[in-house]
């Protein structure tokens, strides 16, 4: 057999795996929707952290999500560094407008290291009145029985954190579209794969929940102040303590903010480049999930016709089970339900992103360049 027919039949084998992927991801979602349970009656109290920075869309909105839960005990501490940041007045009209709620803002945070989100994170921690801590982004936006539903997790003793998924609220634009679909119908399932094979090792950032002492366990907050990704980092190092993460069965919303496709593209960026630095393995182990490039590829070099297009079609009838299954019911998305034509458009797109986010030696995040060395962040200049 010639090497032209051994490359070419590697990669029709190998043009397999994303098939194979997808049907692992529906299984997972399967497995991982069964049983999801309701709220129950333990219910410890709750302080609520959250770092904040500048506005988001619909602040107002994210942040009366969480002052309307039904839930017994619970505060929420807003910390902002600057005096003057935008989102000030908001964190005042809350407090207004909910009076029955103990909701606290903080201002200034002791610059300890690199990342101002884990600063913060250092002095809420300090400040919070109650064991169980719950660590949000501003851009979340949660039902009335989230906090009922995701402390339940800790009943069982060996839990030391807790996370969620989550799915994007557009404002209706391609680029929020795409981003929003990608993260029910491309991260979710990647990350039920990883659940459904072992236990989880990390956190989301957008949610993430443990206790005081878990987080004295691993060092304090004080330990992350330097790591691009604190959300890994916190899920990794109670695990490595011995304790266990678990997902949330129930998923969070994200608000998108309004951006244009280059914006979006840069996120994305940014977060493929922190998934290299956390996890270098697991991001090269992504090509295997790309199934659009695969199929296209084989198709190319199939010695008949019908095999190209036999893989063509497995690719759009799997990947269109697993956007509908995981994003449109596990994640209960509706822009996964309503817009899930636009997944073969969002794997190009994850593709281009993905081979992209090898070659970058910087990272721009929230104004400023930074060098990534040993997962931590080296300001290119001085702030």
């Amino acid at each position: 057999m010639s090497g032209g027919f051994l490359v070419r039949d590697a990669i029709l084998v190998l043009a397999a795996a994303p098939l194979a992927y997808y049907i692992v991801a529906l299984l997972a979602a399967a497995r991982f929707a069964r049983n999801a349970g309701s709220a129950a009656d333990f219910l410890p109290p709750i302080s609520i952290l959250k770092p904040v920075r500048g506005l988001d869309r619909e602040t107002y909105e994210n942040y009366a999500s969480f002052c309307n839960q039904d839930y017994p005990d619970f505060e929420i501490l807003f910390c902002v560094a600057d005096p003057e940041d935008g989102a000030i007045p908001i964190i005042q009209k809350i407090i207004a407008d909910f009076p029955d709620v103990p909701v606290r803002m903080l201002v200034g945070s002791e610059p300890l290291g690199v990342s101002d989100k884990v600063n913060k994170l250092c002095r809420l921690v300090r400040e919070a009145r109650h064991e169980t801590v719950l660590i949000c982004d501003s851009d979340v936006r949660v039902k009335p029985d989230f906090l009922r539903k995701i402390v339940q997790s800790f009943r069982k003793p060996e839990i030391g954190g807790v996370t969620c998924l989550y799915k994007g609220i557009s404002d209706g634009s391609m680029a929020s579209d795409l981003e929003a679909l990608g993260n029910s119908t491309d991260f979710a399932p990647g990350v039920l794969v990883a659940w459904l094979i072992g236990d989880i090792d990390f956190m989301l950032g957008a949610v993430m929940a443990t206790t005081k002492q878990q987080i004295a366990a691993i060092g304090g907050f004080e330990a992350l102040v330097n790591y691009l990704s604190d959300d890994y980092e916190l899920g990794n190092r109670i695990v490595k303590a011995g304790r266990r993460v678990e997902i949330s069965r129930f998923p969070v919303s994200i608000v998108y903010p309004k951006q244009t496709l280059a914006q979006a593209l840069r996120h994305q960026l940014r977060w493929n480049m922190t998934v290299r630095c956390s996890r270098p393995w697991g991001h090269l182990g992504l090509v295997f999930t790309q199934g659009l490039p695969w199929a296209v590829l084989a198709a190319v070099v199939a010695p008949r016709w019908w095999v190209g297009g036999a893989y063509l079609v497995a690719y759009a009838v799997l990947r269109f089970c697993v956007a509908w299954f995981v994003g449109g019911c596990v994640m209960d998305d509706p822009i996964a339900r309503e817009k899930v034509w636009l997944a073969p458009l969002r794997d190009a797109v994850a593709f281009f992103v993905w081979l992209w986010s090898f070659f970058p030696q910087r990272i721009h995040w929230r104004g400023q360049e930074f060098y990534i060395r040993d997962k931590q962040l080296v300001p290119v200049s001085p702030r």
